[in-house]
Formats: C-alpha cells, sequence, structure tokens
C-alpha cells in the first residue's frame, strides 16, 4: 500500500465506500475534513498540494494546535467536533494499516459548545399570547377554552409541556393508577412530577384559575365513560384522550401565529418566560429555582443573564452616554 499521506486517506475512503457503505455526500465531508488536516499539518513554508508528511509522526500536541487554529479562524465547536471526529476514525483505521504510536486524536477535545441562552417573550407580549383571543377561532368554543387554560397554565407556572399534560383534575388513587400532577383551584396550586419523578407544588394565578375554571364545564362533556385513565386528565382533545405534548405545541404555536406574534413560539418559550419575568420582579433566584424543579441552582442561573439583557437594552436606551450618535446631556 502507497504509504503517502494522499493515498491513505483515498484507501480509508475506498473503505468507508465498500465496508460501511457510506453515502456519497458524506465521504465527500470525510474527504474535505481529512484533506483540511494534510492541509493543516503541513508546514507553513511548503506546497501543501505536492508535499507529503508522515503520518506516523502526528502527536496530540499538533492535534490540538489544528484544531486551535480551527476555532481561530471562526469555526464553531459542532464544526470542530465533527472535524475531530472523523481524524480519529482515519487514524484508528491506520492504526490497523500501519504501526502508529497511538492515536493521536485521542484525548483530543473540541472547545465547549457556547449555550445559546433561552428565548423568553417580553412580558406584555407573554400576557397578550396567553390572553388574547386568536381571531379566527371562536373564543366561546371548547378548542379556544381548552387553549386558553392551557396557555395560561404554562405562563402562570412555569410548567414544562409534559408536566402540563401530566395533569389530572385532582389527585387520584384509584387501584394501580396514581396521578403524575393535579390542580387544587382552592389552594391555587399545581402539583407536577418533574424530571427524575420529583414531585413539586407550584403557586397558580388569578388568571390561569379563572381560565381553567372557564374550562371545566366544557371539559365535562368531552369525558368518555370508556376513557379509562384519560377520563382523569384534566386537558382533553376533540375525541376525549388526554392531551398530548406535541398537540399543545401546534396548538400554541398556530395560536401565535393568530394573535401575530412576531416569533415562532412554544411551550417552554412561556417557561422561560414565567422565569425571567419573576426573577426581574423578585431577584429571588431559590424560589425560581423551587418552582421550575431545578435540581441545581445553575440550571436557573441562565435566567440571571436574561435580565441582565433586558438591563443593557434600557441602559442603552435610556443612559445619555450610551445613545449612539446622541449628544451629551450637561443639563
Amino acid at each position: 500500500m502507497d504509504g503517502t499521506a494522499s493515498a491513505l486517506i483515498g484507501h480509508y475512503l475506498s473503505f468507508l465506500r465498500a465496508q460501511r457503505k457510506l453515502s456519497p455526500h458524506t465521504l465527500d465531508n470525510y474527504g474535505r475534513d481529512l484533506q483540511e488536516l494534510r492541509s493543516l499539518l503541513t508546514p507553513a513554508d511548503a506546497d501543501a498540494s505536492t508535499a507529503e508528511l508522515d503520518l506516523r509522526g502526528v502527536t496530540q500536541v499538533q492535534i490540538r494546535k489544528c484544531a486551535a487554529r480551527l476555532h481561530a479562524r471562526g469555526l464553531n465547536a459542532r464544526s470542530i467536533s465533527r472535524k475531530l471526529s472523523a481524524w480519529r476514525g482515519f487514524f484508528g483505521w491506520l492504526s490497523m494499516e500501519i504501526e502508529l504510536p497511538a492515536n493521536p486524536v485521542d484525548g483530543v477535545k473540541p472547545p465547549k459548545k457556547s449555550k445559546p441562552l433561552p428565548k423568553a417573550l417580553a412580558a406584555d407580549d407573554a400576557v397578550r399570547l396567553v390572553a388574547q383571543a386568536d381571531p379566527g377561532r371562536d373564543p366561546d368554543s371548547t378548542l379556544a377554552a381548552c387553549n386558553r387554560a392551557m396557555f395560561e397554565l404554562l405562563y402562570s407556572s412555569g410548567l414544562r409541556v409534559s408536566e402540563l399534560v401530566g395533569i389530572d383534575v385532582a389527585d387520584i388513587g384509584e387501584g394501580s393508577y396514581e396521578s403524575a400532577g393535579w390542580i387544587d383551584l382552592g389552594e391555587a396550586e399545581v402539583t407536577v412530577t418533574g424530571k427524575g419523578g420529583k414531585k413539586r407544588k407550584v403557586p397558580v394565578g388569578k388568571a390561569a384559575l379563572q381560565a381553567i375554571s372557564d374550562w371545566l364545564p366544557l371539559r365535562a362533556g368531552l369525558v368518555r365513560a370508556d376513557g379509562g385513565t384519560d377520563c382523569h386528565a384534566l386537558f382533553l382533545n376533540e375525541r376525549g384522550a388526554r392531551m398530548s405534548p406535541r398537540v399543545t405545541q401546534l396548538r400554541l404555536k398556530a395560536h401565535g401565529k393568530g394573535v401575530e406574534m412576531a416569533s415562532d413560539v412554544h411551550p417552554h418559550m412561556l417557561r422561560h418566560s414565567f422565569a425571567s419575568h419573576v426573577l426581574q420582579s423578585s431577584g429571588d433566584l431559590r424560589a425560581v429555582q423551587e418552582m421550575l424543579g431545578h435540581a441545581s441552582i445553575t440550571a436557573t442561573q441562565v435566567y440571571t443573564a436574561l435580565d441582565f439583557q433586558r438591563l443593557a437594552q434600557v441602559y442603552d436606551q435610556a443612559h445619555p452616554r450610551a445613545r449612539k450618535g446622541g449628544k451629551d446631556n450637561n443639563n
């Protein structure tokens, strides 16, 4: 077998094509990633198109430098991770073809992926979304009443959509059936089961309580005698079955378009909005952690960044020295 880097890359791609049956598109990506590695490893004063290098001598330090150069060029962490995976697979195959001291890509990690901040609605937009009727629907219909009760409760209590659809009209314990969650209108609170099977109680606001009270008489007309455990569900679809997370997502998205929201909305956006708005008003991070059901306060701290973003926007709009092109106010 020709031992040049170019030839070995070609042999590896042939192996992937024959043995792993990869698509032409995937093979092209592998080929580009490996040729880029070859170029990165070639000395700066050499012609990358003709120079050959000894792959036996490639070290982990060199691979780290290659990854660092890609990062310096602005390549995102996901793309660098993909390239490292391609390089690691290549050297793994190469170790079966020629003698290598070790796989130089093993132990090399991509830069940490930056976590985008969760998208939260402005308070006025969140209220408009859950309170305003869709002009394309009958506001007195069963579907509209169910939607409003679900959306109000999502925003009122910061629930996950999986927690929302698991709520029963009361705490049921019949035989082998045990409620995952339930609503207590008298106490103005909802009990839900979060991640790790951990139950928690969350307050429910006045608007959500009213929307649920308006929904319950209409819900009674959907309950089927043979509905099994679905007959306990607080939120039912038109067929009398427990509401699903997917249908809830689709309904909220359609409702957002109906009331002309600027962006697509989804249930988790209401959860983020709840957390951000409560934190803005109270500053109590621990309370928000408890209501969201986060096991660690680290997960809740992301909302402090959202809060700072809002403060930064207020500063930029209000402070005379922050206005772009504005004049100083010396009065």
